[in-house]
């Protein structure tokens, strides 16, 4: 609900603060008096174009604040959490300031946001129905939307766009699916080949790198096996280190006992050397021996390290990456036909969740084709008191083929109207003039009430070119749906500003220095005159005094 509305320096309002309350409250004044500016200044809080025409002349800028409570589980509420603006008070402050180069910035709750979201807000906590701004109905593709709403059917609803992201999503998981097949079949040959290849090498890990070792040391060969061999040279032989160890522990050990126990540690040093001399002996000879005896030549060994270099190259790989390929290769091989399998499971899934979609969207469609028919027959029972007892209204419920069926199931809806008998059925707003479409939406609005998701709605002269007994119609009507939400109307209708729960009076004060619009509340004597004047005119007779204060007390007993 729109608790307050502060308006700074918009057109011809300097300053305007306006407390609202549930209700029917209407807004009355003579023609020009500035009505529209308040709702243009609704508009730019609501998220319309900002028009640095709309800035009053001379300021340097203009703001709207509008401050309204909606209910905790209200989607305007639910919109302002998910974007992190939600607040622990219950008010909801909007701000839209003007400057005079036509830039505007908006504020929800003291945060920063764009026109976009402040435009998504408004939608939500107002509806605005004018002569030539009927945007929500007037549009086929909101039909649907409205008819659910009437419905009622928010599990039967549900179900059906589960359903059909359940079907969605098998139905591109079976397209990804084959398409990878189609992929892995046109590689076929390819990988079956490079199979063949892989499996024939059959590489390993770190084989490159012990070729390569292998390969330099048989490069080096001869020049090896000469080194060892002189190396063998000598520690062995006459010459030999061991022969000459040898021979230097024989003569220590003749030596003189009386020199024993000095000789003793060279003894042991002579005794381990000829036992570390005699290791490295057989070590180089088992080293020549090996190396001399390897059968393996250079060349086959350059061919093998040639065969993984080339391999690799083929393949795009390193050579050691050259196994991890050859098990790659077998599985995309062997998800050819696991693949199969795969999306026959997958096709067998879908099958079954299509078959749930379509059982929950005929579902759907039939408790539509119900609620159409009670929301039309509800709305045909409001047009005659309005003057549109000829206006005759269908919701036309046609099945979309199954290719193009969405979350909302298979049903297209528009709401059809002709105005006269003969003319046939057509879009509301191609058929309806301007006053016929005020009062057709207020049917319309009055039927759907409980479905409405703004808990305010704006009437802008919808009893534009009537009166009499069509006024007192259409003010009863405002008044049931105040029942439900609360109502605003600019009205030139005595009738229906008789029916007010709260009454406006909108005044332009001319002086020397410019206009100025003014807002005052009526109490019940200044209401009764204010109801005259719409009877009578300029001059306030004492028989206008008395039709007013009759409609008021014929208002008030019903």
């Amino acid at each position: 609900m729109l608790l307050s509305l502060s308006i700074r320096d918009i057109v011809l309002i300097e300053r305007l603060d306006l407390e609202l309350a549930p209700g029917l409250t209407v807004l009355t004044g003579e023609t020009g008096a500035g009505k529209s500016i308040i709702l243009d200044a609704l508009g730019l809080v609501l998220g319309a174009r900002a028009d640095r025409a709309l800035l009053r002349t001379g300021a340097g800028q203009g703001s709207v604040t509008a401050c309204f409570e909606p209910r905790d589980d209200h989607q305007a509420t639910m919109l302002l959490r998910a974007q992190d603006l939600a607040t622990s008070e219950p008010e909801l402050v909007v701000r839209r300031s003007l400057a005079a180069d036509g830039r505007s910035r908006a504020f929800v709750n003291d945060a920063p946001v764009g026109t976009a979201t402040l435009r998504q807000l408004g939608d939500l906590l107002v509806e605005v129905h004018g002569q030539m701004d009927q945007r929500g109905l007037t549009d086929t593709k909101n039909h649907r939307t409205v008819l659910d709403a009437f419905a009622g059917h928010d599990q039967l609803l549900a179900a059906t766009r589960a359903a059909h992201a359940a079907w969605r999503r098998l139905a591109d998981a079976i397209a990804l699916k084959k398409a990878q097949i189609d992929q892995a079949r046109r590689d076929e040959d390819y990988l079956r080949h490079r199979l063949v290849d892989l499996e024939e090498l059959d590489a390993r890990i770190g084989e490159e790198e012990e070729l390569a070792q292998e390969r330099a040391r048989l490069l080096h060969k001869e020049k090896l096996l000469a080194a060892l061999d002189q190396a063998l040279g000598e520690l062995a032989g006459n010459d030999g280190a061991l022969s000459r160890l040898g021979a230097a522990e024989r003569r220590l050990l003749r030596a003189p006992e009386i020199a024993a126990e000095k000789l003793q540690p060279a003894l042991q040093a002579l005794e381990r050397a000829l036992i570390e001399t005699g290791e490295a002996e057989a070590e180089i000879t088992a080293a020549l021996n090996d190396i001399a005896g390897e059968d393996r030549s250079l060349e086959a060994l350059e061919e093998r390290l040639f065969a993984l270099r080339d391999a690799a190259r083929k393949h795009r790989v390193p050579v050691d990456e050259l196994p991890a390929l050859l098990e790659r290769t077998r599985d995309e091989l062997a998800s050819i036909d696991a693949g199969a399998e795969a999306l026959a499971d997958l096709e067998r899934d879908a099958r079954t969740t299509r078959a749930r979609f379509l059982e929950a969207a005929l579902s759907l469609h039939e408790s539509r084709e119900k609620a159409a028919g009670t929301l039309v027959r509800l709305v045909m029972a409001e047009l005659p008191p309005l003057k549109l007892e000829r206006t005759r209204v269908e919701v036309q419920i046609e099945k979309i083929p199954e290719a193009e069926a969405g979350p909302d199931g298979l049903d297209r809806v528009a709401l059809l109207v002709s105005t006269n008998p003969g003319q046939p059925l057509g879009p509301i707003a191609k058929i309806a003039s301007g006053g016929e479409l005020s009062r057709l939406m207020l049917a319309l609005k009055v039927v759907l009430a409980r479905a409405a998701a703004a808990e305010t709605m704006i009437f802008d002269e919808v009893d534009a070119g009537i009166g009499g007994a069509t006024a007192d119609a259409v003010g009863e009507r405002l008044a049931r749906l105040a029942a439900e939400r609360q109502v605003l109307v600019v009205t030139h209708a005595p009738q229906v500003a008789a029916r007010a729960d709260h009454h406006f009076k909108v005044e332009k004060l001319t002086t020397d220095d410019g206009a100025t619009v003014r807002v005052r509340r009526l109490a019940e004597p200044e209401r009764r005159d204010e109801i005259a004047r719409m009877l009578a005119g300029a001059e306030i007779t004492e028989a206008a005094r008395a039709a007013a204060s009759s409609l008021l007390d014929v208002a008030s007993a019903r």
